[in-house]
């Protein structure tokens, strides 16, 4: 499995939308996972099936998907990239990820904070790095 490119991030989804909607055009496929607690309540009836021991408690409705998996522990990174986001390219990940940090400069201008330094980039050249097997 080729893992998708890790981007951590703080701010909230919309702020990525040009992000994504380049991504699409360019035929990329952008994931995002928030390890930020707390969790939002869950669906009812999905935590208690869950509870019960379900597998899985899955609820569809025309705006997505709700899947409850229950876990024992600390979540494991390359699990849920595995699980959830194969063929990916990258996942935007909010919470406490070592990965380096995406943020929005407006105007479609981004900033990559690596160890090795800072990166500007247009939407554009964020997507087409993005396609590099080592983009920073």
């Amino acid at each position: 499995m080729k893992r998708p490119h890790l981007l951590r991030v703080e701010a909230p989804p919309e702020t990525f939308a040009p992000l994504f909607a380049a991504a699409t055009i360019a035929g990329l496929r952008l994931g995002w996972l928030d390890l930020a607690d707390p969790l939002p309540p869950l669906p009812a009836a999905l935590a208690e099936a869950a509870r019960q021991g379900a597998l899985r408690a899955v609820a569809v409705g025309r705006e997505g998907t709700v899947v409850v998996k229950p876990r024992r522990g600390a979540p494991v990174l390359d699990d849920l990239l595995r699980e959830h986001f194969l063929g990916t390219a990258a996942v935007l990940v909010r919470g406490a990820a070592a990965a380096p940090r995406l943020t929005s400069l407006g105007d479609s201008q981004w900033r990559v904070a690596t160890p090795k330094g800072n990166l500007e980039l247009t939407t554009e050249g964020l997507v087409t790095r993005l396609r590099r097997p080592r983009p920073w």
